[in-house]
């Protein structure tokens, strides 16, 4: 297929807008589709069979006389109709060696990705549970730039990301340490994807940068459905002071009331309900009754929010619970892209602390806005998800008691960071193994031993 041709910057865009509502396989003059070895299906479509472009990796951008790199890029649709990021926007690959001799400015992110020609797409599964390419429609194009107010958080980012180079720790990288442009993992962690890195002879994993997951479901929700999404600060002010800085601000005038009083003092009613402590967060950060998804900064930036109670004697009662787990996705999803690293890749935890007193009154203590780090991830949380993809690939042992059913699956005492237990409405709320048995719902929890040296 001939290249597509363009005059100008003007004449490549309109031409862009042109696929809006068409399906990929209107698109595909290359029978591509077909190919179901094609990986990143939908970009390979769009740069070969739409603008006639042999699929490269040069280090410039694809655009390179305008200035413009084209990407494609996934969103969901959950169950309440919120739109979400499939996933983060990957971008180009970090060569540790030449990045370091770098400024922001002259930077490989900067020159091959300060414009993006962003062409979203709705993903969705097929009865298989694959990707249903043949209903793949292409819902948006935008040339996007890093607004301004987001442009001093995403330099903070590229320096961080820089100095850690630049100190020989560039196999201490995570996306936990920045908000808006991460250095995500790229391929596996065989020979063939460690890299070498400046001032230090440990190789590091082949990283790319990438615009982070929450950032990318803030934008989607901005230009595809046109969401209010409500802001708690400015992007200006977290680049001043941080965003942990800011969340302490927010908080800090309720240290040692109870969460009775925070909700008199802010004329709320403090429900039994689900919703009870995301109502009392909301209505301290100044905005009641704005659901938490609703506010920007936690989408842009992936926070999440995890309630602990402490006893009156300052240890935890319980441990840290998460969602029920897919067992087919332990078994057969490799490590490296598993759903369980990427949540702790991307997310940041904040966490929000209550008491009990003498009254048995919850009085609040205080937060910390948390992320794991990349040694814990690549160490105790690996070793626990390989342990549980072994024991339900060689079978579960189940094993009647007169306390109910036990299991060999990874307990509290197995793991120093997290473990597995039941978690469904009661003993009969089963699932079905890999292996055929049937077995309580399973849930993730962080061990309390582990979470309460976070938070002290």
């Amino acid at each position: 297929m001939k290249p597509f041709e363009y005059k100008n910057e003007a004449d490549l865009i309109q031409y862009a807008k042109e696929a809006e509502g068409k399906y990929l396989h209107e698109i595909d003059k290359e029978n591509m589709l077909e190919n179901t070895n094609v990986k990143g299906k939908v970009g390979h479509i769009i740069e070969k069979s739409y603008f006639g472009y042999d699929i490269n990796s040069n280090a410039e951008a694809d655009f390179a006389d305008v200035g413009i790199e084209l990407k494609a890029t996934g969103f969901t649709r959950m169950k309440n109709g919120q739109l979400k990021a499939k996933e983060r926007l990957v971008l180009n690959i970090i060569n540790y060696l030449e990045e370091a001799d770098k400024t922001f400015y002259t930077s490989s992110y900067w020159t091959k990705n300060a414009r993006l020609l962003l062409f979203f797409y709705e993903y969705k599964r097929n009865e298989a549970g694959k990707m249903d390419v043949w209903n793949t429609q292409i819902a948006k194009v935008d040339l996007f730039e890093i607004p301004e107010e987001d442009l001093k958080i995403v330099k903070q980012d590229w320096q961080l990301i820089h100095s850690k180079i630049l100190q020989g720790e560039a196999h201490l990288l995570s996306e936990g340490d920045t908000l808006i442009l991460g250095a995500c993992t790229k391929g596996t962690t065989a020979a063939s994807s460690m890299r070498e890195q400046p001032y230090s002879n440990e190789l590091a994993k082949q990283r790319a940068y990438s615009i982070k997951q929450g950032y990318m479901s803030a934008l989607v929700r901005k230009l595809i459905t046109e969401e209010h999404l409500v802001s708690i600060t400015s992007s200006k002010e977290i680049a001043e002071k941080s965003i942990e800085t800011v969340l302490e601000e927010k908080f800090s005038p309720y240290y040692g009331m109870t969460d009775q009083e925070i909700a008199e003092q802010e004329g709320i009613v403090l429900s039994k309900s689900k919703a009870r402590a995301a109502n009392l967060i909301s209505a301290m950060l100044g905005i009641k009754g704005t659901h938490l998804s609703q506010i920007e900064e936690f989408e842009k930036y992936n926070i999440k929010f995890k309630t602990i109670t402490l006893q009156e004697n300052g240890k935890p009662k319980e441990h840290m619970s998460f969602e029920n787990i897919d067992f087919n996705e332990y078994a057969n999803v490799p490590w490296e892209e598993s759903s369980l690293r990427e949540k702790f890749e991307e997310t940041k935890w904040l966490f929000i602390v209550f008491r009990k007193n003498t009254e048995n009154e919850n009085v609040f203590k205080g937060i910390k806005l948390w992320n794991m780090p990349e040694t814990v991830i690549e160490n105790e949380l690996k070793q626990f998800y390989m342990d549980t993809k072994r024991i339900l690939n060689d079978g579960v042992i189940l094993e009647e008691t007169k306390r109910g059913v036990k299991n060999n699956l990874p307990g509290a005492k197995d793991n120093s960071v997290c473990h597995l237990r039941p978690k469904g409405q009661n003993a009969s709320d089963k699932v079905k193994l890999p292996d055929g048995q049937w077995i309580t719902k399973q849930c993730f929890w962080l061990n309390k031993v582990f979470y309460i040296k976070i938070i002290k």
